[in-house]
């Protein structure tokens, strides 16, 4: 059978079928979850069904400026969520450092990416634009979450151990050099990690959507390799740009160590 199967509404439907089986599952096993299940299913078909209008409108009316907001939009929902991750109370200094990091680590690469590897012509297609931004923005805003949480954690756990390094003469970045490289470690080990089984264990979303559309399977590996790399490079470019500007937020101008309790 070749070119891509269309799913009518009924086949659809009864996928929803793993929805009320994984219902059936945590009612069983006494666990409360029925009402998140329901929303997150309600929300996500609801959320998809509005994207994907949206989305044939502005391949329909390719423009600049509705590329660009799209973008816009999506940047900042990632970082308003990266604010709701995060289980500590962030400061202004750190929620700037976040902002910072987000725009400018995901949209070098991006545009990088489509610029250069692509080579897509006119840049602001939205066809490649929207859905490429999509997988950048989205694995950085998890890398920067992780990122966010794990250098609040170090620099507040390990607070004895960056004033002693001060007391002795250490500068900041010194001082503070174990957490910042823990966080930055951590941040991007789990896309280190998906690489790893990528492939053998699993095939990516993106790689499976292509072939299932009727795209070679060759074709699709080119694509799929070609974006994590390229998710690699902005998760990896986006969390050092946070890590180096986020441990300076918790040092006044005198080089003093200033962490608010959370």
């Amino acid at each position: 059978m070749n070119g891509a199967v269309n799913l009518n509404i009924w086949q659809l439907v009864a996928a929803y079928v793993f929805v009320i089986i994984l219902i059936l599952i945590v009612r069983m096993r006494g666990i409360a979850r029925e009402k998140q299940i329901l929303l997150s299913t309600v929300r996500m078909t609801v959320q998809l069904v509005l994207v994907g209008y949206l989305l044939v409108y502005l391949f329909d009316n390719i423009n600049p400026f509705f590329t660009i907001g799209v973008v816009i939009i999506m940047e900042v929902f990632a970082v308003y969520n990266i604010f709701k991750r995060t289980k500590y109370r962030l400061s202004k200094r750190l929620k700037r450092a976040v902002a910072i990091s987000m725009t400018i680590g995901t949209l070098s690469c991006l545009f990088y990416f489509l610029l250069v590897v692509l080579r897509v012509n006119p840049w602001y297609n939205p066809r490649y634009f929207i859905p490429i931004a999509g997988m950048i923005i989205g694995n950085s805003m998890t890398g920067v979450s992780v990122g966010v949480n794990q250098l609040v954690d170090g620099m507040q756990t390990k607070k004895h151990l960056v004033e002693s390094a001060l007391m002795l003469g250490a500068s900041p970045k010194i001082a503070a050099k174990d957490i910042v490289n823990s966080a930055f470690d951590s941040a991007i080990l789990p896309t280190i990690n998906s690489m790893l089984g990528m492939g053998i264990v699993f095939l990516p979303g993106m790689m499976t959507g292509q072939i299932l559309s009727g795209t070679s399977p060759l074709t699709a590996i080119e694509y799929q390799i070609a974006i994590m790399l390229s998710i690699l490079g902005s998760v990896a470019l986006t969390v050092v740009i946070f890590v180096q500007l986020g441990y300076k937020s918790f040092f006044n101008s005198e080089d003093q160590l200033i962490i608010e309790d959370n």
